[in-house]
């Protein structure tokens, strides 16, 4: 039984060789909101949609709230010893990816 697992293991391992680089690969800020297009997306509509309707103070207060979770996640990234290119880009990612758990 060991020897299975130990056979697909190797598969996935050069599966993985293939598609991925020998350690870490130096990662865009584009690329990183290329992967984030569909929150950015679904949250100026509710900006947008909530400033129409309500009013653009209720939009400024949403706006608040994701700035006041960016500059958290972005201490919090810091003080753990990242960078300050990795600790930004982290914070965007965070808070746009934490941000669709409702939806």
């Amino acid at each position: 039984m060991a020897s299975a697992s130990c056979v697909t293991r190797h598969h996935i391992d050069l599966w993985n060789e293939r598609f991925l680089g020998e350690g870490p690969v130096p990662v865009s800020f584009g690329t990183v909101l290329r992967g984030s297009l569909l929150p950015i997306i679904v949250w100026l509509g509710v900006l947008v949609f909530v400033c129409v309707i309500y009013s653009p103070v209720v939009a400024v207060v949403i706006g608040t709230i994701f700035v006041a979770l960016f500059l958290t996640g972005f201490v919090f990234r810091r003080r753990s010893g990242h960078s300050i290119k990795c600790s930004f880009y982290g914070a965007v990612g965070g808070v746009l990816d934490k941000s669709m758990l409702g939806f």
